[in-house]
């Protein structure tokens, strides 16, 4: 009585669909029809349309040494190694990397119909480039490795690249001649006065570790050499354990020969072999210059070390407006007029020639003036010397000559130098330049800021001396910034 039977549903025929015939064709034809178009039309866009609109090859390009720049038809894709999609046709493909010869490839660049998307037709590009100078993409680095020394320790949103081992690993092959090497780490040396930071420290171990297995991987022979080498150097420099004090952490260098360092430096004090001023002060135009004698410059603070510095010529006082007037109406190009032109070509900024914004400013002194400016300025007074110094020039002076003057006007002559204005010097600025390097590779790796010393009428008088040091870019302009030149012999840094 309780069984459940079977009762059929109604179908409401509102819910039918009912396909008819259209011209004539069933429903079950032409519908077959309509999905193979679509299915047709799907394998069209997938495996044929690609082809035809975007013809071409995925070139896979690879290079010895890697890191080369990829420029296709003079447009510059990628570096290798790395995967480029290419057009079809004639196309010139170029490696380039510097310090190497360029490596120009023109190629005919296939493309593929069918399935291209998918399964696109790869092209394999090598290249090996050689450099007749391979020094020269170490010295490349140096300068990358320097400029980015500026940019303070890397962040996990800030990383710094491996500027200098890069460079090693490319010139590393040709350092596998001992001559060579000699040279590449003689490159170290100047790059090593730019190591402030722990990853500078880094970049650097990295490069010299390279260099002396000629740009391969270390191998445990290698390492304990250039481990000595590394050692033996810095044993023999003075102020370099105060440089790792600084750099590493304090329970490294908390060592014998660290303290040993400590001790001597403290003996050494900060006197010099001081010369004494003798003679006439020399008359170039609105400057008077007094000879200094050479002598042993002893600096002592961040990183004790001494200096050999030879004779050389300085101004009494900084530039003056006097003097200044007389070269712009020689070298127009530098007037103030003329300073958007002069920013355009990077020599200036906006502030170039412009005085300090206060009632109170005390000194007759051309202020505003760059680095560049300064420098024309002394190629213009060089012409103005007199016969018997025809193998001297003017020029800005290096921080150690500035610092001799300052030290030695202090015991004999009212140079007035810590307290005026700042005061440009001519040598690239390194936050290291106590370690010494030659003066050829100091200069080709060069630095993006230079020198200026003494600080300014408006610093406070208890933070400055003649040994702090400073830097700026060499276009920049300041009111609180002018120089000072010297008369040196030609050649001399």
């Amino acid at each position: 009585m309780f069984e459940k039977k079977n009762v059929p549903e109604k179908t409401n025929e509102e819910d039918q669909v009912r396909l008819v015939p259209v011209l004539g064709i069933k429903p079950r034809i032409y519908l077959t029809v309509l999905y193979a178009l679509i299915i047709l039309l799907v394998l069209f866009l997938v495996l044929i349309y690609p082809g035809l609109t975007k013809p071409g090859s995925l070139a896979i390009l690879n290079s010895e040494p890697l890191g080369a720049a990829v420029r296709v038809d003079g447009v510059t894709l990628g570096v290798t190694p790395c995967r480029i999609f290419i057009p079809r046709g004639r196309r010139v493909i170029e490696l380039v990397l510097p310090g190497f010869q360029s490596i120009r490839i023109e190629q005919e660049i296939p493309g593929r119909i069918f399935a291209s998307a998918l399964f696109p037709r790869r092209e394999i590009i090598t290249g090996k480039l050689q450099s007749d100078n391979p020094g020269r993409a170490l010295v490349l680095g140096a300068a990358d490795y320097a400029e980015w020394s500026f940019a303070g320790e890397p962040t996990a949103g800030f990383q710094i690249p491996l500027s200098l081992s890069d460079g090693a690993y490319r010139a590393g092959p040709a350092g596998r001649d001992p001559l060579i090497r000699g040279k590449f780490n003689e490159i170290l040396k100047g790059a090593l006065r730019f190591a402030s930071t722990k990853a500078a420290l880094r970049d650097l171990l990295r490069a010299k570790f390279l260099i002396d297995n000629g740009g391969l991987s270390p191998s445990p022979v290698t390492v304990l050499r250039s481990a000595e080498e590394i050692l033996t150097y810095l044993a023999e420099t003075p102020g370099a354990a105060a440089w790792l004090g600084a750099v590493l952490p304090q329970d490294l260098v908390d060592s014998s020969w660290y303290q040993k360092d400590q001790e001597e430096a403290a003996a050494l004090g900060v006197s010099s072999s001081l010369g004494t001023v003798s003679g006439e002060a020399l008359k170039i135009g609105a400057l008077s210059f007094r000879e200094l004698p050479g002598g042993i410059l002893v600096q002592g603070r961040p990183f004790p070390h001494s200096t050999t510095i030879g004779n050389f010529w300085i101004a009494d006082t900084e530039v003056s407006t006097e003097a200044w007037d007389a070269f712009l109406a020689d070298q127009p190009e530098w007037q103030a007029e003329n300073t958007q032109a002069l920013t355009e070509q990077g020599l200036v900024n906006s502030d170039y020639l412009l005085p300090a914004d206060t009632p109170s400013y005390p000194y007759p002194t051309v202020p505003g003036v760059s680095w560049y400016a300064a420098e024309a300025y002394c190629l213009w007074l060089s012409r103005f010397l007199p016969p018997t110094l025809d193998s001297y020039e003017v020029r800005l002076p290096t921080e150690a000559e500035w610092e001799y003057a300052a030290k030695l006007g202090q015991k004999e002559l009212p140079l007035n130098m810590p307290g005026g204005l700042w005061e440009w010097c001519g040598d690239p600025f390194a936050p290291l330049s106590f370690f010494p390097a030659e003066e050829e590779i100091i200069r080709d790796i060069s630095s993006p800021e230079r020198p200026v010393k003494g600080g300014s009428w408006v610093s406070t008088p208890l933070t400055i001396d003649a040994e702090t040091r400073a830097s700026l870019p060499p276009s920049s302009c300041s009111p609180f910034v002018s120089f000072r030149p010297v008369i040196a012999p030609r050649g001399t840094p």
